[in-house]
């Protein structure tokens, strides 16, 4: 669909993407429709997301970036659903795609840089010389330390991207191996690569898990760097 130059195509990431935000809204709203102080199955498991997310901002930044957690709990529960999602056969997974993690990132970049100027004023600029460095080294270590800092929205972004894309490649060729295999052999050459593609798609539904967590832990380092800069 293009209105003059604009392309307003509703692209397969704009479809999983509304799946997946639906997805998050069934869960949630349907855990806790009915909710009671002996809690279900389905409340118990919002309610284990819900006291994990706010006991890992809780711990990682401290009670003043309580106002965070509605973000924090909205991305990992996005970035979660998006990955194992996309492990369903025929599925799209939209954190393989660079455009996608890097939106993220540098969204979370832009916020916390940002929040660290509203907290701290210039003494932001502080957290680029760490104290006690000798004064010979300062000029290294600024540069440094901005570079690194710099790089935050593509190492948060990339990290996401590549263990997604390179999970699904790689589980991509080995069923093709399977396939191969077991055309030439009547069967029998595709058992080794089916049982190494089983247990691989195990690992990666681990994986799945822990980049999201990853991505929530990293942003949570950050809002806390903001909070507390060491003058």
């Amino acid at each position: 669909m293009y209105f003059g130059d604009f392309n307003l195509s509703f692209t397969n990431s704009a479809f999983y993407m509304t799946l997946i935000v639906l997805s998050i809204w069934i869960f949630v709203a349907g855990g806790m429709r009915h909710a009671s102080a002996v809690p279900g199955r389905w409340q118990s498991m919002v309610e284990l997301v819900y006291e994990f997310i706010s006991n890992m901002l809780y711990d990682t930044v401290g009670p003043e970036a309580r106002r965070f957690f509605p973000f924090i709990f909205s991305l990992f529960m996005f970035i979660l659903v998006a990955n194992l999602m996309g492990m369903i056969p025929y599925t799209f997974t939209v954190t393989s795609h660079i455009i996608v993690t890097f939106t993220f990132a540098a969204f979370i970049f832009v916020t916390v840089t940002i929040l660290s100027f509203y907290k701290n004023g210039f003494k932001f600029f502080t957290m680029f010389l760490p104290p006690g460095v000798p004064i010979f080294l300062a000029p290294l270590l600024v540069v440094i330390e901005f570079i690194s800092y710099l790089t935050r929205p593509v190492s948060l972004s990339v990290r996401l991207f590549a263990n997604m894309m390179a999970g699904h490649t790689m589980l991509k060729v080995i069923a093709g191996f399977v396939i191969s295999l077991g055309a030439a052999t009547y069967g029998i050459g595709g058992i080794i690569p089916l049982a190494f593609i089983t247990a691989l798609t195990g690992l990666e539904v681990i994986i799945a898990v822990l980049q999201a967590y990853v991505f929530a832990i990293l942003t949570c380092i950050y809002l806390n760097d903001a909070y507390h800069i060491q003058h």
